[in-house]
């Protein structure tokens, strides 16, 4: 059964970024186990997962699969370590836990190539990430990466970078970031990082014209700042077609704030914009 995600386009756009949402089983076993499948890619199209919290897995339209925050353990996760058996490039935002996740392990497994902020990278090879996967060794906000005509622009994110476990070589993450990443077919998806707004997400939305914006939803945001950013993303970019949070549960907690919340400050802002929570266990496929 097939449904298109409901969201409302911004003004002035067009119906290019089309989203075609695959529905899978319902229920907790039927979730996890669908989820637990690498996605086949639609012909042309990008297919996104989100496996809870902040880990999204996408496919590119010619099969390569891109893993950003894989924290594999966190607490609404339909997957296991065991169930991630293929990517070809990791994006770590920062130098936190629920950001690194499994990147490592998953590193190691794989042969995945990791894209991260310079000082985490060293970081990694630190862990155990052999160093020949790591092709921009010192990257840092303003650079970028291209690989089998997908490219990853790495831009700031106003948030910590702390490590895990600082070593006397490595005692910090480097700048905490975000990331555009633009696939074979044009379609861009900006993954904001757990930033809190800022006036360079205008710019940047200018610049590379995202078609989906990622935004942090953490249990304590303010939702006038998820709001913000939203508008600020909408900047000269009439192909914004949709928003996603990310980084809340799929059942928040007392005190955490809400997909609600956030949308009521996105409507309070005036913005002709639904957002779009993404939903365990399903598949949204993205073409241009």
């Amino acid at each position: 059964m097939f449904h298109r995600s409901r969201h409302r386009l911004t003004a002035g756009a067009t119906l290019r970024s089309f989203v075609l949402v695959t529905l899978v089983l319902v229920g907790t076993i039927g979730m996890a186990s669908a989820a637990a499948q690498q996605a086949t890619p639609q012909a042309g199209a990008v297919t996104l997962e989100w496996l809870g919290w902040s880990h999204f897995r996408l496919t590119s339209p010619t099969g390569k699969i891109i893993l950003i925050n894989p924290f594999v353990e966190n607490p609404d996760s339909p997957v296991t370590l065991e169930d991630i058996t293929a990517a070809d490039l990791i994006f770590a935002a920062d130098g936190h836990p629920d950001e690194i996740g499994s990147t490592v392990e998953i590193a190691q497994r794989t042969g995945a190539k990791v894209f991260a902020p310079g000082e985490l990278n060293s970081w990694f090879i630190e862990q155990g990430v052999p160093e020949e996967q790591i092709p921009v060794r010192f990257s840092s906000p303003g650079d970028r990466y291209t690989f089998d005509g997908i490219t990853l622009r790495m831009v700031g994110s106003i948030h910590g970078s702390g490590l895990p476990m600082p070593t006397a070589q490595n005692p910090y993450g480097g700048p905490a970031s975000g990331v555009f990443i633009t696939f074979e077919n044009s379609w861009t998806v900006y993954f904001a990082g757990s930033t809190a707004a800022t006036t360079d997400q205008a710019m940047w939305a200018e610049m590379y014209k995202p078609d989906l914006a990622i935004l942090p939803l953490s249990g304590a945001r303010e939702p006038m700042d998820f709001a913000k950013q939203a508008e600020l993303v909408m900047t000269g970019n009439p192909d914004l077609a949709m928003v996603m949070p990310h980084h809340h549960r799929v059942d928040p907690q007392p005190g955490e704030t809400t997909v609600a919340e956030a949308q009521a400050a996105v409507d309070a802002l005036g913005l002709n914009m639904q957002i779009t929570e993404p939903e365990l266990g399903q598949v949204y496929n993205f073409t241009k």
